[in-house]
Order: C-alpha cells, then structure tokens, then sequence
C-alpha cells in the first residue's frame, strides 16, 4: 500500500490523470449509440420546410441531430433507415422522431409531414457517431477538391472569395463542409473543398458554375451581382450598417427581434431599371410605418435559388435610387442572440451582393472521391495495424527488461498517449484522417523511445562506474535531455510539413506535434516519477 499511496500523492501523476480524464470526456465514447445522424437537408425539400435543419458543423458530433423512428419503426442504422424509406409512399405521411443530446439532457422533436417524391425526403444520413472524434474523409468517405485561382490574390480577395464559396454550399444545405486557403513553399495558391459524404458529381456541379446573383421584384429582374450592377456593398464602417436606429430590438412572443440595416450603392442603369419596376407596385400601410413598405418584396437568387427576401420601404417607391439601404432582421431567446443572428444575415447578405459571381476563376487541380464503404475499410484497417503494433511494442519490452514492473507502465502510458491524442484532436476539432493516424503512430514510437531512454538512464546503467554513484535526480536529468532534445526536433521537422503538398500532410504533422508534445510535458514526466516509485524503493531496500 506504501507505493500505491507514494503514487497518488504525486503531483505528476495527478495531473497525467487529470488530463487523461478531460481528454476521455472530449471524446465522449458511447459505443451504442444509435439511430442514424443528420448530416444535410436539401433546399426547400420536405424535410426542410417541417423544420429539420442540417447538422451544424461546429457542433460535437455526440450533440448532432439523431433519427431514432420513422412512422414508429425504431431506426438503429443506415440499414433501417433505408429499409423504412423504401416502404414509404408518395403523398404518405411521415412522422419522424429524432434525439439530440445536450450535454447531461436529451431533447426529443417530432417532425410531421408528407412524402412528396423525394427519395430520401431530402435529406442525407450517416451512421450515429459513437464518438467525438472527427473523421476525414479518407475514413469516412466524401470528396475533397484541390482548386488553384487563375491569377495571385491579396489576403482581402482570397478571404472573399472563400465567404462566397461558403455561402453557395449553405444554400445547397450541405453541412459537414471545410474550405481552406493553402500556401506550398514556393508561395503558390490553392484552395481545399472537402466535403463528406458528397460525391465528386455534386462537388464538381457546385464549382463548375462561376454563380449568378439577382435581385427580382414581381419576377423582374432589377439588377444583378458583380462591378457591373453593384457599385458598393457597406462592411465596414459602422456609419452605413449596424443596428436599425429606427427598429433596434424589441421583445416578441418567441423572445427578441433586431433589426439591422447596411447601405449599398447600384448602378445608375440599375437604379432605374428598380425604379420603373416599383412605380408598378402599390404600398401596403401597417400601421407602424407611415411610409408603409411595397406589396411585393425583393427577392435574392444564386444561381437560379432563392435564398432570401427583403421588404422595400414604400419611399422608394419610384425612384432611381442608387444608395439604397437593405435591412435584416435577426430573431432569438435573448438580445444577444437575436443581435448575433441579424448581423450573421447581414453579413449573409452582403458576401451574396458583392459576390454573386466568383471573383476570379478557380482551376481543380486534384479530385479525390472516396465512398463511405471504403473509409470504413481504411478505418478498421488502421485500428488492426495500431492493436498490432501496440502487440509487438508489448512483446519487445517483456523480453528487453523481463520484468512486469517495467513493462507494465510502458504499455499503459502507450495506450494512454493515444486517448490523450485523440482528446485534444476532438478539443481542437481536428480531423482525424489516414495521415493523421500515421502522425498517431509516429508520436506513439517517440513516446515509446523516450520511455527507453528514461528507462535505461534510471536503471539499465547501474553497471557503469560512471553511473552507479549518480541520484536518481541525476540520472533524469541527463534521460530528460535527450527527450527534450529529440522533442525539439520532432516539432522542427513537423513545421514545413504544415504547408507541404498544398496542406495535405497538415493532419499528419498536427497529430504528431499533439502527440509529442502531450508525451513530454505530461505523459513523460509521470512515468519517470511511477518508475522512480517502482524501481527505486526496491533498489533502496
């Protein structure tokens, strides 16, 4: 009991369990899980207009919407929702009962509509995750696109141009989505779509169109994205956008509504195509506001899509205005909520103004499409090669020290290393993708290198006159040298790797520097103080 105690009064030790602990609660492990998750919603489809959203992408996977019946038929996997799917008939009802979890408490919604011929009611699935760990697209299946614009682009042009390829895959309702600008080491520009769960046919259709902004009025087109039409688009100075000093936010039955507004200059062609347009339209008074607002609103298109629609001020009925001011109102529980909603669907907005159309032409450079079955493949694939690799460690250190004592902390720690990887992958939403697994393995073996050193520092030297007379202080010192040593250039190497092949070898280098640094700053120095507890007190007795 003396070296149990020795061991859980160390400091440590308790901050390797402390951190181990935090890690395993990121990771959320729930291997029964069921249902199947909600991964997109089509535009207008049916799922959509009864209410159910697509998955946000900056939610943990444990918190997304799950599917757990449909018409009363308990879905437990892809398999059954396929099943019931088939059997559903167009025109039919369909009732859906899905679960989403947050945090110690699970919410339960009941979505009712009818089927109306899409094959898969719009939306697409996956299998209930059973974790929080992200997967890539190498094992869980999609597309990832590698785009190179035609011409340099400044920091300012290359962020909009990513805010409008966003903006076109959230019309599309595709969520689960990652675009990222890239530098190689010769400074050449790329741009990375990945996008799971998505064939390369949908990816391709997305980027094959430049994309075409309009602005309609009663189906009349009154002028269109680009130089061409819009002149200026407010971002921003707050003296043309913000919050409506004539509205502001005000309670509403569902808890608050803002009102924001910003100015955008159009053509003077523009203006009085808008004018002619809206001398045809008659005012509609409310009540609230004198000058009313016109019967028919603006209505904003991406290519060929609704995607928003705006009341007209009924002043401006008529007139070849070139300065117009567009307002967006944003809903929410509190004030903070509604006002961070509005200025999300300003912002919305004005990169669909500015816009419409890609700024410069996009040339795809790499296409890789990998299907779900396959990444499931790779995935199991992988774990084999880890269980057989942490097999074969285990067998090499029996026979190196032929004592369980100095095994048994070494495997444990290795075994360890790889939650506390994963954990701190699903705190910073990395992705874990084949390159990132060997990245995992990589760590692992420099964990199990550096436990070596320590070991053969501490104890494997006693022979060695030089040696025999040092603390054990002394001795971990000089192991701690070389670990910090090989650290430091681990994490050397691992930097260029973060903008080598357009970004691709990112995971791999993320996973590494992750594993070795949790490794020497925690995992390490705990098991230098468990072998200094195990080794050293019977040394002294």
């Amino acid at each position: 009991m003396g070296k149990l105690t020795k061991v859980f009064s160390s400091f440590k030790i308790w901050v390797y369990i402390i951190f181990f602990i935090i890690t395993l609660a990121a990771i959320s492990p729930n291997p029964w899980n069921s249902g199947v998750a909600i991964r997109n919603v089509d535009l207008n489809s049916t799922a959509e207009l009864s209410g159910i959203k697509s998955a946000n992408p900056n939610e943990v996977p444990m918190v997304r919407e799950r599917i757990i019946s449909i018409n009363g038929n308990e879905i437990k996997n892809v398999e059954d929702y396929n099943r019931i799917l088939s059997t559903i008939k167009v025109d039919s009802s369909v009732n859906i009962v899905a679960e989403k979890s947050q945090f110690m408490r699970k919410d339960y919604n009941n979505y009712a509509f009818r089927a109306v011929g899409d094959q898969n009611l719009g939306m697409t699935v996956y299998e209930a995750p059973k974790s929080n760990i992200r997967l890539g697209l190498d094992l869980q299946g999609g597309t990832r696109v590698v785009l190179s614009p035609d011409e340099k682009l400044s920091k300012d042009d290359m962020d909009l141009l990513i805010d409008n390829l966003n903006q076109r895959i959230n019309v599309l309702g595709l969520s689960d989505v990652i675009i990222r600008n890239s530098l190689d080491l010769t400074g050449n520009q790329f741009i990375i779509i990945e996008i799971a769960g998505a064939n390369e046919k949908d990816v391709e259709n997305i980027l094959a169109k430049q994309g075409k902004f309009e602005a309609k009025i009663a189906n009349d087109t009154v002028f269109r994205g680009g130089k061409e039409d819009i002149t200026f688009v407010c971002r921003t100075s707050a003296d043309c956008q913000g919050i409506d000093p004539q509205f502001g936010c005000q309670e509403s039955a569902q808890g608050v509504v803002c009102r924001y507004y910003f100015q955008i200059s159009i053509s003077q062609n523009a203006a009085n195509k808008f004018a002619e347009t809206t001398n045809k339209i008659t005012v509609l008074y409310d009540g609230g506001d004198p000058s009313g607002s016109l019967s028919e609103p603006i209505d904003f298109y991406l290519d060929d899509v609704k995607v928003q629609s705006l009341n007209i001020g009924g002043g401006l009925k008529g007139r070849p205005e070139t300065s117009i001011a567009i307002s967006v109102v944003g809903s929410g529980l509190s004030g903070v909520d509604a006002r961070n909603d509005a200025n999300d669907r300003m912002k919305q907005i004005q990169t669909l103004l500015i816009t419409g159309s890609l700024p410069v032409k996009l040339n795809i450079i790499k296409t890789d499409s990998i299907s779900p079955s396959l990444g499931k493949e790779f995935l199991q694939n992988a774990m084999l090669i880890g269980l057989l690799s942490i097999i074969a460690v285990t067998a090499i250190v029996i026979l190196r020290y032929k004592k369980w004592k100095i095994a048994f902390p070494i495997i444990t720690v290795i075994t360890s290393e790889i939650l506390l990887i994963l954990g701190v992958a699903a705190l910073l939403k990395q992705n874990i993708d084949i390159a990132g697994i060997a990245g995992i393995i990589v760590a692992i073996g420099t964990g199990v290198d550096d436990q070596i050193v320590i070991t053969d520092e501490t104890i494997g030297k006693d022979d060695d006159d030089e040696y025999k007379f040092l603390s054990w202080a002394q001795k971990l010192k000089k192991a701690f040298f070389i670990v910090f040593a090989a650290y430091a250039a681990t994490v050397a190497s691992m930097i260029p790797l973060l903008f080598a092949g357009a970004g691709l070898l990112k995971g791999f280098a993320v996973t590494t520097i992750i594993g070795v640094t949790n490794g020497v700053f925690i995992t390490r120095p705990a098991f230098a103080k468990l072998m200094e507890i195990l080794v050293s007190d019977d040394d002294k007795e």
